[in-house]
């Protein structure tokens, strides 16, 4: 784990709650240049302790490695040249459930793939196709929009999306974007204002969907009144595919929303943290 001995990790958890400033400081630098490894280590130490001061210590000690890390993987996953939807919102789903791993998130998307999988029919037209999908995702395997806990935090993690089945427009269009993908169909997201959609767009063919009203099918029409509501002037952007790290993003802003509605400024500021890291 590190050079240290259980004796001196020991001594330096010790000094967690020393009152002197100075001495604190650099016992967390140097407990946090320990790296990931030295998390079990804490957690023990945490169980064991009866000293709250330490015990909230250890908590944000544990915290600020644990953050360190989805920021090295997430810039890690910007620099890749596929940029893979689904590893990005597990990047992103390890802020709230770091020890969520990537293969139990992949596991859970395999198995609704597998679903729809079995209904699909690549003879059909894609209309019929879309229908099949939200036949399976929204009637058999019952997910639904999140309209009671609009705001919830859980509607950006992937995983709690999948454990209640309730979601926010963008995580539900997620789930349908990725078993999409899996069928090889040409289905993408599209980032609206104020609600996130799809767009089945081939050569000869392109409409709408919108995951958080059961897979709803609509038209470029639709897209020109629902702009026309909110008097926002239609741009090219509003009608085309956007990037997978333009769905991160905003699955960032949709948690800052959150936790603003919560009052949790510090993680407000850490959210922000990752979009400025996305944005360079």
């Amino acid at each position: 784990m590190s050079e240290l001995t259980h004796n001196e990790l020991n001594a330096l958890v010790t000094l967690l709650d020393d009152t002197d400033h100075e001495v604190r400081t650099h016992v967390r630098d140097r407990i946090i240049s320990l790296g990931n490894d030295i998390i079990p280590f804490l957690e023990k130490k945490w169980e064991s302790s009866f000293n709250p001061s330490i015990q909230k210590e250890i908590e944000d000690l544990v915290h600020d490695l644990q953050f360190a890390t989805l920021k090295t993987r997430l810039a890690a996953w910007r620099d890749t040249d596929d940029r893979d939807l689904l590893i990005g919102i597990w990047i992103i789903n390890t802020y709230q459930y770091p020890d969520l791993e990537f293969e139990k998130l992949n596991a859970a998307m395999h198995q609704i793939y597998f679903d729809v999988w079995t209904s699909f029919n690549t003879n059909l037209d894609p209309y019929e196709q879309v229908r099949t999908i939200n036949h399976v995702l929204f009637s058999k395997l019952k997910f639904t929009s999140n309209t009671k806990n609009f705001h919830s935090p859980a509607n950006s993690m992937m995983s709690a999306v999948l454990d209640s089945k309730r979601g926010n427009p963008l995580s539900l269009c997620c789930i349908y974007l990725l078993v999409a993908k899996k069928l090889t169909m040409p289905i993408y997201g599209v980032n609206l204002p104020n609600l996130f959609v799809l767009t089945y767009k081939s050569d000869n063919i392109t409409f709408y969907i919108n995951a958080f009203n059961k897979g709803l099918i609509f038209g470029r029409k639709d897209i020109i009144n629902y702009l026309e509501q909110l008097k926002i002037a239609a741009m090219d952007d509003f009608f085309e595919p956007c990037a997978h790290i333009q769905i991160i993003l905003r699955t960032l802003r949709n948690l800052a929303q959150s936790f603003e509605r919560l009052g949790e400024q510090d993680k407000i500021a850490e959210i922000k943290e990752l979009i400025t890291l996305l944005s360079d």
